[in-house]
């Protein structure tokens, strides 16, 4: 259990320390004029943007299980590299020309002056799909090494670096876009220095070689299955904001949904290392791990109810960020809902380390296809009846986990059947 917790809790601040970073973005937006419609630009941009960054979120787990080897983490790297660039040309292509705003205004059903926002957001946040691909490659190294400590130290000098940048940028009154992409941009450039200064003095290869010879066929049969399991996740905002933005005071709803959705990330993202967990441990000694999840699981949801249902909600958006009253109430009200997303997380991330481990991951896709078309029938039908609202919308991503998470559990059960 000690080593457990050695290893887990410098991954659960890291995920903090970056899911943190969006919260100061919302923060430097609520004090701009028109705070309600920068947040909702944002919440679009993102969505747009993470539907393909999500892509990747799975590359540290790849690079921990097949950079194993000389030679299979020169091949792990060069795929990386040709994934992030091919990922970043239909970003682009949506960017800079006249087909791409015509899509994003007919998903988001906004007005052309808004696609336009959106449109300067996205161009400028393309690099970032290659810088992030480098991010979490060299991140999965140090965590294969058991290196987490150096991973937490690096990622809160990234949130130090954002939290300055944004400040800085803010008080130079530079327009927000820049403020917020110049930030991010700018900390994941110092992140990466970093982790390559780690990966150079301190990690060492495993003293077992596995994967030598392992073949770029390989590395895409396991890529792309997760690669559509983050594709499926970063689906799940937009598809929600498509239906919320036509319905009465759609941006504010937008809004308040990217600051609840935000805040909870952080908790989600705590929990997201559990995928780490059993790749690095395996499935032996299953009584304790099963212990300590339940222990995590306890922690992060007691952590939300506890801003939720005191003062420390109002506090922290309202008096400290600077946001309204009518948008910190909505965000509260979603906020207690997403309070039993940690423990949906991890049980589906329990399955999910077993699919990796077998690698066997088309079955994570799979699950994550179903959790899409699950939240695009539950919105619809609740569009149609016009029961859509904040709380709801919540509702509509909580169900999708669930259904996720029940059809990752039946691909483990086939997957052993079949062993």
């Amino acid at each position: 259990m000690r080593t457990y917790w050695a290893f887990y809790w410098p991954l659960a601040l890291t995920a903090i320390g970056m899911v943190l970073s969006i919260q100061f973005q919302n923060a430097t937006l609520a004090r701009y004029p028109d705070a309600v419609t920068e947040l909702a630009i944002l919440a679009l941009s993102l969505g747009v943007f993470s539907f393909f960054n999500a892509s990747q979120q799975f590359i540290a787990q790849l690079s921990n299980v097949y950079a194993r080897s000389q030679e299979g983490s020169r091949r792990a790297w060069r795929f990386v590299v040709a994934a992030s660039l091919v990922i970043t040309a239909p970003l682009f292509f949506l960017a800079t020309t006249t087909t791409g705003a015509a899509l994003i205004e007919l998903i988001f059903s906004i007005e052309p002056a808004v696609v336009d926002r959106v449109r300067e957001y996205l161009l400028l946040l393309c690099p970032l799909i290659f810088l992030n691909g480098q991010r979490h490659y060299f991140t999965g190294l140090l965590a294969q090494a058991q290196l987490t400590g150096w991973i937490t130290v690096f990622n809160f000098v990234y949130l130090g670096t954002v939290i300055t940048a944004l400040v800085s940028g803010f008080a130079l009154g530079a327009p927000a876009v820049l403020v917020v992409v110049g930030a991010e941009t700018f900390a994941v450039c110092l992140l990466i220095a970093l982790l390559l200064f780690a990966y150079r003095y301190f990690y060492t290869l495993p003293a077992k070689p596995e994967h030598s010879h392992v073949e770029y066929r390989e590395l895409v049969k396991f890529f792309i299955p997760v690669s559509t399991t983050g594709v499926m996740f970063a689906l799940s905002r937009p598809i929600l904001f498509a239906f919320v933005a036509r319905m009465p005071d759609g941006l504010l709803t937008i809004a308040a949904l990217r600051v609840a959705f935000d805040f909870s990330m952080i908790f989600q993202q705590a929990a997201n290392q559990f995928r780490h967990f059993f790749i690095t441990f395996g499935f032996t000694d299953l009584q304790n791990k099963i212990r300590f999840m339940i222990v995590i699981c306890c922690g992060l949801t007691g952590c939300m109810l506890l801003f939720t249902l005191t003062d420390l909600a109002d506090l922290v958006w309202n008096k400290s960020m600077g946001m309204s009253t009518e948008l910190t109430d909505l965000a509260i009200d979603v906020t207690l809902i997403m309070c039993l997303m940690p423990a949906i997380i991890i049980y589906r991330n329990y399955y999910h380390g077993q699919l990796m481990m077998e690698r066997k991951t088309g079955g994570m896709a799979y699950a994550s296809i179903i959790r899409v078309i699950g939240i695009y029938a539950a919105a619809q039908a609740l569009f149609a009846l016009q029961w859509l609202n904040h709380s709801s919308a919540a509702c509509v991503l909580i169900l999708g986990f669930v259904i996720e998470a029940y059809f990752a559990r039946l691909a483990v059960h086939r997957v052993k059947k079949v062993t």
